[in-house]
């Protein structure tokens, strides 16, 4: 019994090290796995986007390191988009969150801000100068900006970075790798900044006026030298009448403007009553042509990404205004 009594507690100690040893194993596994980076199971960073031009960026600067999906497709409008169930979940799943900001996604502030203490939750527009910002006059008591700031490819550079910046601190080890994908995206954004400047120079200066529903280029306009008009406000939420349908008609035949613009994600119900309006009073208008405004054009097309968007509508503004 005694020499048994000796074998139990050996044992006893035996299990209690190999336990002891287990435990600590497991304790540096979780110390080890608090640095990682990715919930993804190929072991990339997971990405949410609003739009298809963030998701777009995301995509360029992340390379093979990060898996992104952009919630909003085409055609749809940011400024009425409500989050669905599903795109709560892909919200919850990410490792980071990107959004315009500018009150943009007006309707996904709260989600943000649920989200927010658990992960980052970016806005590309964060490091642009509040005094290369437009104000948007069409909501009431002011304090708000126009959020179409990926129509100036200057500004939206500026989105570039911050992606980019975002990326090497959650993930220093890629940090190079991010700053050379950004740095060769960046190079083509400066070769489509220069191009949209070369292309609407061709307008003949009389003609440099844009004329669309909504009121979204007005970055195009400033940065490339246009005229904009349209006749809802920078928010398709706001509403327009009668009177801002003669007002926009009768600033048509007046400036004897022959062409005008309907948007991929903005109704053309809008843009054609003025065009009616005009015929009324004699001044034939023409549609120019189908713009990208708050979306890009289909995915796996070359208007499905930004650079194809922004040559898009500078192709289209210069064949209907030269």
């Amino acid at each position: 019994m005694k020499n048994t009594g000796k074998t139990n507690s050996a044992m006893r100690r035996f299990i209690m090290t190999l336990l002891f040893l287990t435990v600590s194993a497991i304790g540096i596994a979780a110390c080890g796995s608090e640095g990682n980076t990715t919930t993804g199971g190929d072991g990339k960073i997971v990405v949410t986007a609003t739009t298809g031009m963030i998701a777009d960026i995301a995509a360029e600067v992340g390379g093979d390191r990060v898996s992104v999906t952009g919630l909003m497709g085409p055609g749809i409008d940011p400024h009425l988009y409500k989050a669905s169930q599903g795109d709560v979940k892909k919200l919850d799943g990410a490792d980071i969150i990107f959004y315009n900001g500018l009150h943009l996604e007006g309707k996904m502030g709260e989600i943000f801000e649920k989200l927010e203490n658990s992960k980052p939750v970016v806005a590309v527009s964060k490091y642009i100068d509040e005094s290369l910002l437009h104000g948007d006059s069409s909501v009431a008591g002011g304090g708000t900006y126009d959020p179409h700031i990926w129509f100036d490819v200057k500004l939206w550079m500026s989105a570039v970075e911050v992606v980019r910046d975002t990326f090497k601190e959650k993930d220093a080890a890629g940090a190079d790798y991010y700053e050379s994908q950004a740095a060769a995206y960046l190079a083509e954004l400066e070769e489509l900044d220069a191009y949209a400047h070369q292309q609407i120079a061709q307008i003949p200066e009389k003609s440099r006026i844009l004329v669309t529903a909504h009121d979204a280029f007005g970055y195009f306009g400033e940065a490339y030298g246009l005229q904009v008009k349209g006749l809802q406000g920078m928010n398709t939420m706001s509403e327009y009448g009668s009177k801002d349908v003669s007002k926009l008609r009768d600033f048509l035949v007046e400036n004897e403007i022959n062409a005008v613009f309907i948007e991929s994600s903005v109704s053309s119900k809008s843009i054609e009553s003025v065009i009616e309006g005009a015929k009324e009073l004699g001044h034939e208008v023409k549609i120019g042509g189908q713009l990208y405004s708050d979306a890009m054009g289909d995915p796996g097309t070359v208007e499905g990404t930004y650079i194809g968007m922004v040559r898009h509508n500078v192709d289209t503004i210069v064949s209907a205004l030269k």
